[in-house]
């Protein structure tokens, strides 16, 4: 059986490209976590594994209280969860917090947020 996996392929790029645009835009709403997470806090996207026994959200914020130190600067500091195309939450994060949220067990990345534009507008495409 020949399985063509570049439709499954180029719809999870855009998936993933879809949640980081998700992420920023929601970075707006939630001008109150900068000041929880510090002056040179910046919005990060952390992968982790798939939790097997409880709730993604849960165990995102159960993640962040580690760093953070309580479940309510953790839910200030939560900018979106991600739980379907990918397992993992976006949040704004000092250069030390991300330091240390890269230890937690089933962190298994943590980048930096940016925007990727898939083209420059109609009619201008190089």
């Amino acid at each position: 059986m020949n399985i063509n996996i570049f439709p499954i392929l180029f719809c999870s790029i855009i998936a993933l490209c879809c949640l980081i645009q998700m992420a920023e835009s929601t970075e707006a709403t939630k001008s109150s976590s900068a000041a929880a997470a510090g002056t040179d806090a910046a919005v990060h996207i952390v992968y982790t594994e798939r939790p097997q026994y409880e709730q993604p959200e849960a165990y995102h914020i159960r993640t962040l209280s580690n760093v953070l130190g309580s479940e309510e600067a953790a839910k200030e500091a939560l900018i979106y969860s991600y739980k379907t195309a990918a397992s993992g939450f976006s949040a704004k994060l000092t250069p030390q917090q991300v330091a240390e949220i890269s230890k937690q067990p089933g962190v298994l990345q943590v980048v930096p947020s940016r925007t990727l534009q898939l083209h420059s507008g109609p009619g201008k495409l190089h």
